[in-house]
């Protein structure tokens, strides 16, 4: 029997005319993430039923118990307990594996896969087992109950990962993160394809790694918190089980807190330490100009080599404070004598000690951004936490990279933002350069922020024949293409813009010379201040490797969860869906770009994750709001919960130190400790408004609209008992009483966009105030409603009377 096929990469298949609001199984012909390199289905369609007698046949090299966990997996997802069935010769799963290669997975491994599944059954090929790895997530994320049964629909995929490094960065000393978490979060990273678990071990507020030589690190500096020799050798195997590589991070020279309280004689500077409790960046530095700081390194890279078989160490290498350096005259003698200029020159140096001590291990260098120097090696990898700029520069100089500015899961993001992440820097493409036929108006602008130094730029506004367009320049960085400008009134401006933030839209009037507003960072407002520029800055051109260089040289990326805000309570909700985003954009085809169908696809692998992968994110949400609702019904703060976010950027984080909790005595026990990071309620509320005002007679979206928010309206008085009886929640007493206030606003501006009429001023001013109060964050998060009924209030205030 022939069959046609269509072939498709996502954003042909994905349409706008393709794409339901609701989300379902229905809606999302095949909820997959990340999204495959290339993908046929019959035109006809068609499915492979599935039964409790599957049999699942490997041909070829495995590790150890994988056909059992992949039994396991499917019996979760189909609630059978699955049969022996010597009736059939066929088969209903073949998995081939073509060679035999080394066990452990390398940054060269071979990760790609065919997939097809027709009336025959399922077929898996691959290379080698991490090709079939990553092709059995692929089909267990297709296993699909419907009215008709348990099925695989018909489809053939050609896959292979679009970068190499695709990790996820796990801090395991600010909280310490217990093994079976740890092991939890790298099924999660098998699961969403990615091939790397970034361990950090040694920071200022713990050493976790059990040293057999120099035992009293983890005797004096550890809390008693710390994993054994034996576990980790533990969880290298279950990670090489499942195609992931480890790579364990020794943070030097800085971040050395906890080393300096049990070996203060490696301390550039002599004194008793204590451990740290606090975050932040703090004195301790190893002394460069002391031999026996090298004998200790070799000792613990020897021993980390021994436990740790990946071919990569990172050093950590970030944030050195040079102030013991620089107040230490032997060490100044020390930088003469070695014709060293500055303590970016003398970090190198000691680099240069350590990388030879790796060589010796036969160990790679990785390092965050300031480990970078012509004098290093170009077999060193950098790992940017400063963004693409950096990323692009090394990238020029032929050193390799990863990315990990803007994969920051520790802080609350839309999934949108990490979406468009893209590692490569953004050439600008003679669009940051004024037109003879257009006018510009250029604004400097000052951010003030809860912790650290103002962000200070410039915007300009271009007006051509096509409209608006425009270009912003943050200080000391290179100039970045704004979407979207749209004037709200002859003299209010707002447009879009992807930072290192987050997500930006600054909201501001432009009087007289003055600007005025703010700028919403995620889902933050901050307020801003600036003034108009006589001329048009001359802005800095982006980094842009050549062709050949980005290909060489940009090796992937790693998303990052730090631990100042995440236990190993709410580990699961900080990192789990939003994850797999980042796992799309290192996986997946540059051209793979469709938010809404994303959105779409991360509800359907949400909820497979937690069935099929075990995650957590939804039973610790779960669970912490049982206790909040302290052994009452949580429905009613769950309700609540949809119509709030945490608030983000570092927003939570800055807070907390300004109201000196910033430490580890800070429970992460708030309502905002246990929220995702976007409402995907408001989301949808979003959506359908975004219908309604496109077709005011749109009566499917009004209803969608005025049901949601009157049960946001009802349920205040169901939560609000719940608010009074925790001292933990009672600081969202006025959130609530918000919430039902913009329910109930919103219910009125359906009512007016509807029938056409107009708000009056005075109104307009009354709606706005409510809203601007309402918009403040409260108890570290956020009234993610008001978003929505902002652009509502616009389009209802733009009625002609």
């Amino acid at each position: 029997m022939s069959l046609r096929h269509t072939v498709f990469t996502l954003p042909l298949l994905f349409s706008s005319s393709l794409i339901a609001f609701a989300v379902s199984a229905d809606s999302i012909p095949l909820p997959l993430m990340p999204w495959p390199q290339q993908v046929e289905q019959p035109a006809t369609g068609g499915r492979l039923a599935l039964t409790p007698q599957l049999q699942l046949h490997i041909v070829g090299d495995l590790p150890e118990g994988a056909d059992a966990r992949w039994r396991e997996r499917i019996a979760r997802q189909t609630g059978w307990t699955l049969l022996p069935d010597t009736s059939s010769a066929v088969p209903t799963i073949t998995v081939r594996i073509a060679n035999k290669v080394d066990p452990l997975p390398q940054l060269e491994s071979d990760e790609s896969y065919r997939l097809v599944v027709d009336d025959t059954g399922a077929t898996l090929s691959a290379p080698t087992r991490f090709g079939a790895l990553r092709g059995m997530e692929t089909l267990l994320q297709l296993i699909q109950n419907d009215g008709g049964g348990t099925f695989i629909p018909f489809v053939t995929i050609n896959d292979r990962p679009r970068f190499p490094w695709r990790g996820v960065l796990i801090d395991s000393v600010r909280h310490f993160i217990p093994i079976e978490t740890l092991k939890r979060q790298i099924d999660g990273i098998a699961a969403a394809r990615m091939n790397v678990f970034h361990w950090h071990l040694t920071d200022d507020q713990g050493w976790r790694f059990a040293s057999s030589h120099y035992p009293q690190l983890q005797e004096k500096a550890s809390d008693g918190l710390f994993y054994t020799q034996q576990q980790m050798r533990d969880v290298v195997r279950y990670a090489a089980d499942r195609g992931v590589r480890v790579v364990p991070e020794l943070d030097i020279p800085g971040h050395a807190s906890a080393l300096a309280v049990a070996m203060p004689e490696l301390i550039a500077a002599p004194g008793s330490y204590q451990m740290e409790r606090g975050w932040g960046v703090f004195k301790p530095l190893l002394d460069p100009s002391n031999e026996e700081v090298y004998r200790v390194i070799d000792t613990l890279v020897g021993e980390m080599a021994a436990i740790f078989p990946d071919s990569w160490l990172h050093i950590g290498g970030d944030e050195v404070d040079a102030q013991q350096w620089n107040d230490s005259p032997r060490i100044q003698q020390f930088m003469r004598e070695k014709g060293l200029a500055d303590s970016h020159a003398l970090q190198a140096w000691f680099n240069q000690r350590v990388e030879k001590i790796l060589e010796k291990h036969q160990r790679r260098m990785v390092g965050w951004d300031e480990i970078w120097h012509p004098d290093l090696p170009k077999s060193i990898l950098i790992q940017s936490w400063q963004g693409q700029d950096a990323l692009g520069a090394v990238a020029k100089q032929d050193y390799r990279g990863i990315l990990s500015t803007g994969f920051y899961l520790d802080q609350p993001q839309f999934a949108s933002y990490h979406y468009r992440n893209e590692v490569w820097p953004l050439a600008l493409n003679g669009a940051g350069h004024i037109g003879a036929d257009e006018r510009a108006q250029s604004w400097q602008f000052t951010l003030p922020r809860l912790k650290g130094s103002p962000v200070k730029g410039s915007f300009t506004l271009v007006e051509g024949k096509a409209g608006w367009r425009g270009f912003i320049d943050f200080a000391g960085k290179s100039r970045r293409l704004v979407q979207q400008v749209t004037w709200l009134s002859p003299d209010e401006v707002t447009f879009q813009v992807d930072s290192w933030m987050g997500p930006l839209q600054p909201v501001v009037t432009l009087q007289q010379n003055r600007l005025a507003g703010y700028f919403l960072v995620g889902n933050v407002r901050y307020p801003v201040t600036g003034a108009r520029l006589t001329a048009t800055p001359a802005g800095i051109e982006p980094a842009m490797p050549d062709a050949k260089q980005l290909q060489a040289n940009l090796k992937g990326g790693e998303a990052a969860l730090w631990g100042e805000n995440v236990s190993a309570d709410v580990l699961d909700i900080r990192l789990w869906p939003r994850a797999f985003v980042v796992a799309e954009r290192l996986w997946s085809a540059q051209n793979v770009t469709d938010e809404d169908n994303m959105y779409q696809r991360l509800a359907a692998v949400d909820r497979w994750s937690a069935v099929s992968v075990g995650l957590q994110q939804h039973t610790q949400a779960l669970t912490g709001m049982m206790r909040l609702a302290n052994r009452t019904d949580v429905v009613p703060l769950q309700i609540f919960a949809q119509a709030l976010e945490p608030a983000h950027y570092y927003t939570r984080q800055h807070l907390k130190f300004q109201a000196g909790h910033y430490t580890l005595a800070e429970p992460l026990n708030r309502l905002a400790d246990l929220l995702p990071a976007e409402s995907m309620a408001v989301r949808a509320l979003t959506r359908q408004m975004d219908a309604l005002i496109g077709d005011r007679a749109n009566q499917q979206a009004a209803q969608a609209i005025r049901q949601q928010l009157t049960l946001w309206q009802n349920n205040v008085p169901q939560v609000t008992p719940l608010i009074e009886a925790n001292y933990q929640l009672q600081a969202l007493r006025p959130v609530a009483e918000q919430v039902a206030a913009l329910s109930k606003m919103g219910v009125a501006l359906v009512n007016r966009w509807e029938s056409g009429r107009h708000l009056t001023a005075q109104e307009v001013r009354t709606m706005r105030g409510q809203l601007d109060a309402a918009a403040q964050t409260q108890d570290e998060l956020v009234i993610a409603l008001v978003r929505p009924l902002e652009k509502l209030l616009r389009a209802v205030e733009a009625i002609k009377p």
